[in-house]
């Protein structure tokens, strides 16, 4: 089934498409308001006039590549785990947001990785790992990159195996893209 963008979406792919929205109103040949308020998700437009909005932008796209940023895609605020935290905690984290690995932390450091993945490879050698810490079976930490760094290469990390990418700026975690994000993304742009 075909699922219109949301006013979200809009306002990202304009951003992406590096259209402002005065240029993106011209255009689409619609007043700059009804762009805001479209993007602020006060009015419905048209279909019609959601078709001519979208043209322009893929219109935008085709005639030069905007550079993707990883802080363009990723999600924020990041769920973590602390390394003296129990498995059963990172488990209970991990389906309370519905997420499928966590950072740990030891204060402001990252300093490795728990997973579904790696909390199934425990219960599968017949360990009882919930009592544990998780700095007793957690992997390495996922690869972390600065928000400046292009989709390319979080593409590039994770089809050399890593889950998630971590974006960090100024020493913190500021977001994570996962593989779902990168396909989201790539499905929005590859018809």
């Amino acid at each position: 089934m075909f699922q219109l963008p949301r006013s979200e979406d809009i306002k990202k792919l304009r951003k992406e498409a590096s259209l402002t929205q005065v240029e993106l109103a011209k255009r689409a040949k619609v007043s700059q308001s009804l762009i805001a308020r479209i993007e602020s998700g006060t009015v419905d437009p048209r279909v019609s006039t959601l078709r001519r909005i979208l043209e322009v932008i893929t219109e935008s796209y085709t005639g030069k590549s905007p550079r993707v940023t990883v802080s363009q895609v990723m999600r924020s605020p990041v769920i973590s785990v602390e390394a003296s935290d129990s498995v059963r905690t990172a488990i209970e984290l991990m389906e309370k947001d519905s997420v499928s690995q966590l950072p740990v932390m030891k204060g402001d450091a990252i300093v490795g990785t728990v997973s579904e993945t790696t909390v199934v490879r425990h219960l599968s050698s017949g360990e009882n790992v919930f009592n544990s810490r998780v700095n007793e079976i957690m992997d390495e930490s996922l690869a972390v990159v600065p928000p400046s760094t292009g989709v390319d290469e979080a593409y590039e990390l994770m089809s050399r195996g890593y889950p998630a990418v971590l974006v960090v700026d100024k020493g913190k975690i500021v977001g994570i893209v996962t593989k779902i994000d990168l396909i989201i993304h790539r499905s929005r742009f590859k018809k």
